[in-house]
């Protein structure tokens, strides 16, 4: 059976870019990926995530933390589960500001 997979670019700001020492991760997923499969991709290719950006259970983002879809909307904790497209752009990014 044919697989079909689709490509997402992240783009990391903040700590998560620190961590990674990169700016933007093309990640090549299965069809109907959800924004969880792109957390559990994102800990493979970057196990030093784990624990400061990305929870260690490997699949959910540590807070302040968030996933930000093509800069229409964050995506919370309950939406993680939900599929992402073909094209996609996400922001993974850390909420917390300096004062």
């Amino acid at each position: 059976m044919n697989e079909t997979r689709m490509q997402v670019n992240i783009e990391l700001f903040g700590l998560p870019r620190i961590i990674a020492g990169e700016k933007i991760i093309t990640l090549s997923l299965q069809d109907n990926a959800s924004f969880r499969d792109v957390v559990r991709e994102l800990a493979q290719r970057h196990p030093e995530m784990m624990g400061d950006v990305i929870k260690i259970d490997g699949e959910t983002l540590q807070s302040p933390n968030i996933l930000n879809l093509n800069g229409r909307r964050m995506v919370q904790p309950h939406q993680m589960d939900e599929s992402i497209r073909d094209g996609d752009k996400l922001v993974l990014m850390s909420m917390s500001a300096g004062g």
